[in-house]
């Protein structure tokens, strides 16, 4: 149904204008009982599915990147719909209303996005006391990891206090802390990836988390190899769990549509860069952190190739639009039916045995 009439018509409208319809659904779906029902149809159960990351458990690989539940107002939607973990935000301490529309571009013949949102968020302390409601209106959620990022009217040299004010409110409320220091859409943000300013950061959040919430660090798809290894450098140093690869990109490689639009661009043609810095980023953690694999993934082939690079989870967004509210059941089945051929009983140990059978073929 969503391809034959939902998506026609919300590829009809302003890409903005139906993700604000999307938000206005899912806001009228966020009660235990439309979440439960929702559940029913989509959910997919199985221990097999069931991934042990930084000391929390995750029911299934397949998680919501951080950029679509900017403002926490779909939990109960996203949670029917079966995802094992929810990334919300960006969040950023203080309150703004992001870049100027027009802001969201669809490239549908490239199954891509470009956006220049710029952390449009109600601020830290609002998403507080929501996270607050929702945690006692939903008991039982799916992991929740909080994608936290630096106001735009904040100074680099004073983003530390910036993420601090956010993190020290939102840490208790999450499962996990996601630090963007990665958006193409907020000026200087991606300064915050070299080597001493990212260090003075983590470090920083490192001092101040009385609640051990395990913290992962958002990378950009566009830094150098050297770049990336001291990135991965600051992770182990300060103590973090893991590193997500990747953010959007700037570059417009693999485009087959042409579009003069700045910002940046997620979907189809960001996959192979993502993965290629997921297995680069494995390689050299050699498990000794937590990896992330987000950019283009669309398919169980996808979630598959991510998981035998060196991810132990995956998240999805572009798809969503794309393909609908499905997906995280078609991904999720076709990972039991790729294990359950070949008798594994482990979604990890499913894409290990998948690589070697690419690499033998």
């Amino acid at each position: 149904m969503y391809k034959q009439l939902v998506k026609p018509a919300l590829f009809a409208m302003d890409p903005e204008q139906a993700h604000d319809l999307m938000r206005l659904g899912g806001r009228l779906a966020n009660s235990r009982l439309v979440s439960r029902a929702l559940r029913a149809v989509y959910d997919v159960w199985d221990p097999r599915l069931a991934v042990h990351v930084a000391g929390i458990s995750f029911p299934n690989p397949i998680g919501l990147a951080a950029g679509l539940d900017k403002q926490a107002e779909l939990v109960g939607l996203m949670t029917g719909l079966g995802f094992g973990h929810l990334e919300l935000g960006t969040i950023t301490a203080k309150a703004q209303p992001g870049n100027p529309r027009p802001r969201i571009f669809r490239l549908a013949q490239d199954r891509a996005l470009i956006n220049r949102m710029g952390f449009p968020s109600a601020g830290a302390d609002v998403l507080k006391a929501k996270l607050e409601r929702i945690r006692r209106r939903f008991p039982a959620l799916p992991p929740i990891g909080i994608n936290i990022g630096k106001s735009k009217e904040t100074e680099l040299d004073r983003a530390i206090e910036d993420y601090r004010y956010s993190f020290d409110l939102l840490a208790p409320l999450a499962d996990y802390i996601a630090v963007n220091v990665s958006s193409p859409n907020t000026q200087g943000l991606r300064q915050l990836q070299e080597k001493d300013r990212l260090l003075a950061l983590l470090c920083s959040l490192r001092d101040a988390n009385s609640h051990k919430r395990p913290v992962f660090v958002k990378v950009a798809p566009d830094l150098s190899w050297g770049a990336v290894e001291e990135v991965i450098e600051c992770c182990l140093e300060s103590g973090c769990a893991g590193i997500i690869a990747t953010n959007t990109t700037l570059g417009r490689e693999g485009l087959t549509c042409s579009i003069d639009q700045a910002g940046g661009l997620s979907g189809a043609p960001l996959r192979q860069k993502s993965l290629d810095m997921v297995r680069f980023i494995g390689s050299r953690l050699q498990g000794k952190l937590s990896l992330i694999g987000v950019g283009g993934v669309s398919s169980t082939e996808d979630v598959l190739a991510m998981l035998a690079a060196g991810a132990s989870l995956v998240q999805v967004y572009t798809a969503l639009v794309y393909e609908g509210p499905s997906i995280v059941r078609t991904l999720n089945r076709g990972l039991l039916s790729y294990m359950q051929q070949r008798g594994f009983g482990s979604v990890l140990e499913a894409a290990q045995a998948w690589s070697e059978e690419r690499r033998v073929a």
